[in-house]
């Protein structure tokens, strides 16, 4: 595992720049050469040395690219990673991995006929935040949970007018958005539920918006586990309310979004000492009685956030042979969160409780 694995980046959007290519650089296993943009030569003039290129054609044509990203709009995702897997090149893939869970199977599928590694970029798997709920639960620390809550609010009283805003565009609105990564979390945590109850709805529609920017998602556990998944676009409280979970033994509560994403905004690299760090006025609140009758009240200190691990998993499986044991997000997964979207907004469309 000598060698670096050369990318190439499909668009050079707020999300390439913001959340792979700066990870991409930083990580000691990827080497950035190419990405496609069709009218202008800015990640070239970012990252002095790299290639850019015109279209996708030629990206997957250059031979020295041994992993593509793709961070298109959300209708363009199945077409191009099938494309790029089936010209010999691994892929990651913006989330939602695809806007149906036909097209997902299809990639799943066309990465084990090609041996290419594909994964979708779930990052939030590395927020400090959910590292710090998946540690509690992992210890047992609240006793059996009962209940769940994951929120991933915004406030924004009117339309971007960007695409994932536009009336008709496949794949736009909250859910196909924040809700691939809540959906995902929740997988991560507790598997497959038995059902899924959801109201999903356009709070804004009288300000112009024409897309979904509110949800509340139910699934349903054995033991009565309940996971309440809720997004909207007009939570102006401050802090937001991000993790609620109550167990036999106790609770925690944790306020604040995790802050890798203002971070990478604001420049701040992985190599910086402070990434990823939560300040202590940040921690969330954990009451409950430990093992041995101890009972503990107080903060808990956020784990580091770690986007970075994401992409050194990849590369690593990459340069092992392409041994998609190795993966973290497989496309499995991506597979079963985009059915989840898809029986979302069936549980809405008609009112009902949606069983697996």
């Amino acid at each position: 595992m000598s060698k670096q694995v050369n990318v190439g980046v499909v668009g050079f959007g707020f999300s390439a720049r913001t959340f792979h290519i700066p990870l991409i650089v930083s990580s000691p296993h990827l080497n950035l050469v190419a990405v496609v943009e069709r009218h202008d030569t800015k990640s070239q003039k970012a990252y002095p040395g790299i290639q850019t290129v015109k279209s996708t054609d030629e990206l997957f044509d250059m031979a020295n690219v041994d992993l593509v990203v793709v961070t298109t709009p959300n209708d363009s995702h199945f077409r191009l990673a099938k494309e790029a897997m089936e010209k010999g090149k691994n892929v990651i893939v913006e989330k939602p991995f695809t806007v149906t869970s036909q097209e997902a199977e299809i990639l799943v599928q066309v990465s084990k006929e090609t041996d290419r590694i594909c994964s979708v970029y779930q990052n939030r798997r590395w927020d400090g935040d959910f590292l710090t709920v998946k540690k509690l639960l992992d210890n047992g620390h609240l006793g059996r949970l009962v209940e769940f809550e994951s929120h991933f609010d915004r406030f924004r009283n009117f339309s971007k007018n960007g695409w994932r805003e536009q009336e008709g565009q496949v794949g736009s609105g909250m859910l196909y958005d924040l809700g691939a990564h809540l959906i995902d979390q929740a997988l991560t945590l507790f598997g497959v539920p038995k059902s899924i109850y959801a109201t999903i709805s356009n709070q804004r529609q009288l300000q112009g918006t024409n897309v979904a920017d509110d949800f509340t998602i139910i699934l349903t556990y054995e033991n009565n586990l309940k996971a309440v998944l809720r997004s909207s676009m007009l939570a102006r409280q401050q802090p937001v309310l991000r993790f609620s979970l109550r167990g036999m033994n106790g609770s925690f509560v944790k306020h604040h979004l995790d802050v890798q994403e203002d971070q990478l905004k604001a420049g701040i690299l992985p190599a910086e000492g402070n990434y990823g760090v939560e300040s202590e006025q940040r921690w969330g609140l954990i009451n409950t009685d430990l093992a041995g009758g101890v009972h503990v009240v107080g903060n808990i200190e956020t784990e580091k956030g770690d986007y970075l691990s994401y992409y050194n998993n990849v590369a690593e499986a990459i340069l092992d042979n392409n041994n998609s044991a190795r993966l973290d997000v497989k496309p499995e997964h991506g597979l079963l969160c985009i059915r989840v979207i898809e029986l979302a907004q069936q549980s809405s469309d008609e009112n009902r409780t949606i069983f697996f």
